[in-house]
């Protein structure tokens, strides 16, 4: 019998990771944040002060890094990055080293090993159109971009990091430009998910209404 795999796709700040979270938990699941791998391999980079458009380099840091998630924490090379990757360093380049052909390629095997072995919800920005286009359940959640900055915002100033709320808004529109326009996989709804706008509503409402459409 096949395992089940829900996947959950959408742009920054549409609530993807806190509402796979609690449904995972709820429902048994292996929960997949993919957008932490991304920013998990990006934070290996800054942090190795390699240029971001120097592919060749990047294609060697790649050949040497493994990325993990266990119980819901993302560990690179062996240490837990969970915290780091959600620096605002990370939100501002993880766009463009998700957008390079062959770091997809590394992560999108790494991702689909892990749902072949688990009951799993991935979310993502691909997941229901590349990642796992066989997925029983596909959404695909987004909102205003006003409400996703806002929620960012709140975010960042609560783990204490200075910004302001047009400079997130700004971040946040040109995210989802590139994450839109990049050539490889870009972000869009796949033909079968069904949309789901959590704009104004609460978490629980969100869950509540994906919920009634899971059979399990």
């Amino acid at each position: 019998m096949a395992n089940l795999s829900i996947a959950i796709d959408g742009p920054a700040g549409a609530g993807k990771s806190t509402i796979a979270k609690k449904i995972a938990l709820l429902k048994n699941l292996v929960y997949i944040d993919t957008g932490a791998m991304y920013r998990a391999f990006t934070l290996k980079l800054i942090n190795k002060n390699i240029p971001l458009d120097n592919y060749d380099l990047i294609k060697e840091v790649l050949k040497d890094t493994e990325i993990d998630i266990v119980d819901g924490k993302i560990y690179l090379d062996n240490v837990n990055v969970s915290s780091e990757i959600r620096k605002p360093i990370i939100n501002k380049n993880v766009s463009q080293i998700a957008s390079i052909p062959f770091v997809r390629e590394f992560l999108v095997k790494l991702q689909r090993k892990i749902a072949e072995n688990n009951n799993v919800i991935m979310d993502g920005r691909d997941i229901g159109t590349k990642v796992l286009p066989d997925a029983k359940y596909k959404f695909f959640l987004t909102a205003s971009i006003e409400e996703r900055a806002k929620r960012r915002y709140k975010e960042l100033k609560e783990k204490g990091y200075k910004c302001s709320l047009k400079d997130v808004i700004d971040e946040i529109a040109n995210r989802d430009k590139m994450d839109s326009e990049r050539k490889v996989d870009p972000l869009k709804k796949a033909d079968d998910a069904i949309l789901i706008d959590t704009t104004g509503k609460t978490i629980e409402k969100v869950i509540n209404e994906i919920l009634s459409m899971i059979d399990m």
